[in-house]
């Protein structure tokens, strides 16, 4: 697996094991200079471990990497090439000092003379927006104030490739959103490369060039996020990355690239390249599917069923909306609209998707 472009990073044959158990396996990974990678993919996927390896921060059992085309193969390339990277936690790792002196530590560490270390410590204090903080004491700041010190920290060594493993994960929403907005930023001021664990798809997509789904310490798609969240690879990139409706079937007919699949007893027609008799899932993303309460609405949509409501759940600015359509349906609405169609549980409803918003994946 691997990025078009230019890389500056490339793993090939990278395994880790631990206690005799394999933990990793990445068989290749090409890393494209001044873009960010995000890492997804749920808790013990091998996010962090992967992230770690690249990083040089935990040995591999076996494989090598490329810095810029050259083979990583001695402490000095190693040592040297920690000195070109930066790495950023879940929890701020911060020293009992001033917020200036924790954003100054990796320059003194460099050897970097006294007035560059003070200019660049303003200049990423001004970037993270925590100049008013800089002769505060590390420990008498909020967690949001702690992750921006770690990540000025970072930044200030003007890394070739920055890895952050979670960064945002304890942060309230508001300190989040903030956050996540300055970082994406100065990723795009300073075109510096990104690598991001993460198990939040909204953190992915708002930060991504790429994006690697892992599964059980392996790569099993990547791609740009919109290649990611339309088009996934198999039923379970599908289910992590939003598609709430996955449907097993059988395909009973295919004519000029549409579909009919059997599925659960009913007829479901999708956009895809598939034989008869072949077994496929159908994948639906619940945005792209309509509610009504007229029995027979018009649309111009191809699949068009009665469906029964079985739960309505909140999801803050919108509504999700579980249905039996024969088959397990999921659509989002918004407050609006469940005021419009007063939906409640138990409700019979029209729920209609076009043949072009069903993704098919080959079984």
């Amino acid at each position: 697996m691997r990025i078009d472009g230019e890389r500056i990073l490339a793993a090939n044959g990278l395994m880790v094991r631990r206690g005799g158990v394999q933990v990793l396996d990445i068989p290749s990974l090409a890393i494209e200079q001044g873009k960010c990678l995000t890492l997804i993919g749920p808790n013990g996927a091998g996010k962090s471990t992967l992230l770690l390896a690249l990083a040089c921060l935990i040995k591999p059992s076996t494989g090598t990497l490329a810095f810029k085309g050259q083979r990583l193969a001695s402490d000095h390339d190693l040592f040297a090439y920690r000195r070109r990277v930066a790495m950023v936690f879940q929890e701020p790792l911060l020293f009992d000092t001033t917020v200036f002196e924790n954003i100054a530590a990796g320059l003194k560490l460099r050897k970097v003379k006294h007035a560059e270390v003070e200019r660049r410590v303003r200049e990423y204090a001004q970037q993270f927006g925590i100049m008013h903080l800089l002769q505060r004491s590390a420990r008498k700041v909020s967690g949001g104030e702690a992750q921006r010190t770690s990540l000025a920290r970072a930044f200030s060594t003007q890394p070739e490739i920055i890895f952050l493993d979670e960064p945002f994960s304890s942060l309230d929403p508001p300190t989040r959103d903030s956050l996540i907005e300055d970082l994406h930023r100065i990723l795009h001021e300073t075109q510096t490369t990104a690598v991001m664990a993460t198990h939040d798809r909204e953190e992915a997509l708002r930060l991504s060039d790429d994006m690697a789904v892992m599964h059980t310490g392996s790569i099993v798609q990547i791609g740009s996020p919109e290649e990611i969240m339309n088009h996934p690879a198999n039923d379970f990139v599908a289910a992590f990355i939003g598609m709430e409706t996955v449907i097993p079937g059988m395909v009973s007919s295919s004519e000029r690239g549409v579909l009919t699949v059997s599925a659960s007893g009913r007829d479901i027609l999708a956009v895809g390249e598939a034989a008869p008799g072949e077994e496929v899932c159908l994948c639906i993303r619940p945005e792209n599917v309509t509610l009504s309460t007229a029995v027979a609405d018009r649309t111009s949509a191809r699949n068009v069923f009665a469906a029964s409501i079985l739960r309505i759940i909140p999801k803050g600015l919108y509504y999700k909306i579980e249905m039996d359509c024969g088959f397990f349906l999921v659509a989002y609405v918004t407050r609006q609209s469940l005021d419009d169609l007063s939906l409640h549980a138990a409700q019979m409803v029209t729920a209609s998707f076009k043949a072009t918003a069903v993704h098919v994946i080959l079984k």
